[in-house]
């Protein structure tokens, strides 16, 4: 969802020069697997121009469904097809399911920007492997995996804030790669010599990335996001992110990354409405291999809109009472004994 900007980005970013846009040559349209040619466009330092506000959102799923199986492309009446499936199952105003099912849908269905099947018409965001799903766990990670649910299972979902997620808990929604979610699904970047600036309209979540040669801060310094160094090869611009907290997630993606986490993304200037974005997730502590997601960002003339997720945030405080009145009631009832 999109609102006006706040007048306070330049305060918060430093002073970025938002540098206009030129006339942009049209190319020819995106592969699934291949960059398109670029633009020519180029900011008055020379670096290619990707300035701009620009949205991920996307019906199409992270990894292909196994009923598509085989399947890399949709035809244009499949495409509409799978939309209508979409939207109906992922429908929060269903009162299907009864009571329970209807509060854990949490939000009503105008929250939500669930996007459109459109663009390259790929049945997954998971480019490589060619199956479009994640490679399989390590054996570290499946223990991993299994030692979290056990803990889970001991504690309770919410025996304290820290058994609850970073998204819930306001630390961190997207991080490294950014991937779509229900709703907030815009980007603005902006740049300045040396620097690519990428601010997330979900969490408000500025990211400062130097472009040139800096070397990376090393690994005694770990961050949510991990440390970002930025390159341009011709008209893509390179992100190599390493140096990751081992408590960082990738949001949608349904393992735990470790601390070896190292994720190459490029950014590409395909056309006047479109960057084709490409991430490789590199991993070996967690995968068995790298792979790859490829996220068309479509240029939008909306705004972004401050998102304060600490202030007002009353639903942890709920969800910890709730936790502590479900722990008292199973105490009672245990004293009550069997009837």
């Amino acid at each position: 969802m999109s609102h006006p900007s706040p007048p306070s980005l330049s305060v918060l970013l430093g002073v970025i020069a938002v540098v206009s846009l030129a006339t942009m040559v049209p190319v020819a349209s995106q592969t699934p697997t291949k960059v398109a040619k670029t633009t020519t466009t180029r900011t008055p330092c020379g670096d290619p121009d990707l300035q701009g506000i620009w949205n991920n959102t996307t019906i199409t799923p992270l990894e292909r469904p196994t009923r598509l199986a085989g399947k890399q492309v949709l035809t244009d009446e499949e495409a509409a097809e799978f939309q209508r499936q979409e939207l109906q199952r992922t429908n929060a105003d269903r009162r299907d399911g009864g009571p329970e099912a209807d509060v854990g849908r949490a939000y009503n269905e105008v929250w939500f920007d669930r996007g459109r099947a459109k663009g390259t018409m790929r049945t997954s965001l998971v480019v490589d492997p060619s199956d479009g799903r994640f490679p399989p766990l390590t054996p570290e990670a499946k223990e991993k995996a299994a030692a979290r649910v056990e803990a889970r299972r001991r504690r309770g979902p919410a025996d304290s804030w820290e058994d609850r997620s970073l998204p819930e808990r306001c630390i961190l929604n997207h991080g490294v790669p950014p991937l779509p979610t229900g709703y907030n699904n815009n980007y603005q970047i902006l740049q300045t010599p040396g620097y690519v600036v990428i601010l997330y309209e979900m969490l408000y979540e500025p990211r400062i990335i130097p472009v040139g040669g800096r070397p990376h801060v090393g690994q005694q310094i770990r961050q949510w996001k991990g440390n970002s160094r930025g390159r341009w090869e011709g008209n893509t611009l390179v992100v190599d992110t390493t140096d990751f907290s081992d408590k960082t997630v990738i949001r949608g993606i349904p393992a735990t990354p470790s601390e070896a986490l190292h994720v190459v993304e490029r950014f590409t200037r395909v056309d006047a409405q479109t960057i084709d974005y490409q991430s490789t997730i590199d991993d070996p502590k967690t995968w068995t291999r790298p792979w790859t997601l490829a996220v068309p960002m479509t240029k939008t003339e909306e705004r972004l809109y401050e998102y304060a997720c600490h202030e007002g945030n009353y639903g942890m405080f709920g969800i910890l009472e709730g936790a502590r009145a479900e722990e008292k009631a199973a105490e009672a009832a245990a004293k009550k004994g069997p009837r």
